[in-house]
């Protein structure tokens, strides 16, 4: 039995000590992780994922945002200086994916088969999680950590305004990535009993 998925799964961690010594370009990293969305599934072939990939002083203007909106919400000036250590520690990577949903697509999809209209929202999701383990696990794959943030739907309005993003676009998670310079700790996993039922 083939095993290599698994052992990419396994390398595949929430890395939160990322920096900035990334082998590869930034058109190789656009091309990797274009590849991954692009060759992810999705239900009837739909397609509602998108992407908007980051570097440099684009990446660091998201984090920028993210931090102003926060300072809105956490007034306090103790747990605001914490707020804006975590913050930073993204705006210290190489870059930031910024996964969103079509959200048009979606609605067409639900006018045009209403048989399974109530389903079209879950299986977009589902698309979502698809495309992000693909790409974070194609980044482990090259060495590169990652980790995955949900500052939406917080900081939607900001970030549509900055990048200029399509009124149809569904902010759904921002995952930011580069050299990985502490690794994860440990993980535990609950018992296969909890987890798993097997019928034979």
């Amino acid at each position: 039995m083939e095993k290599k998925f698994i052992e990419l799964a396994k390398q595949r961690r929430t890395i939160y000590n990322l920096g900035r010594n990334v082998k590869l370009s930034e058109d190789e990293l656009t091309d990797l992780i274009k590849e991954n969305i692009k060759n992810g599934p999705s239900s009837f072939n739909n397609q509602t994922t998108r992407a908007v990939i980051l570097f440099g002083d684009s990446h660091e203007k998201l984090w920028d945002i993210v931090i102003d909106r926060l300072k809105q919400e956490v007034p306090d000036e103790a747990a605001f200086a914490k707020t804006a250590a975590k913050i930073n520690s993204f705006k210290a990577a190489f870059g930031t994916i910024l996964f969103y949903t079509e959200t048009k697509t979606v609605k067409e999809f639900e006018d045009n088969f209403p048989l399974y209209a109530a389903n079209f929202q879950d299986w977009s999701e589902q698309s979502q999680g698809n495309a992000q383990y693909a790409v974070w696990t194609s980044l482990a794959e090259n060495g590169i950590g990652a980790n995955l943030q949900h500052y939406n739907p917080l900081i939607d309005d900001e970030v549509r305004a900055a990048f200029n993003i399509p009124a149809t676009w569904r902010l759904r998670g921002e995952m930011d990535f580069g050299s990985i310079e502490a690794p994860a700790g440990d993980k535990d996993y609950m018992a296969d009993d909890d987890r798993f039922m097997v019928f034979k």
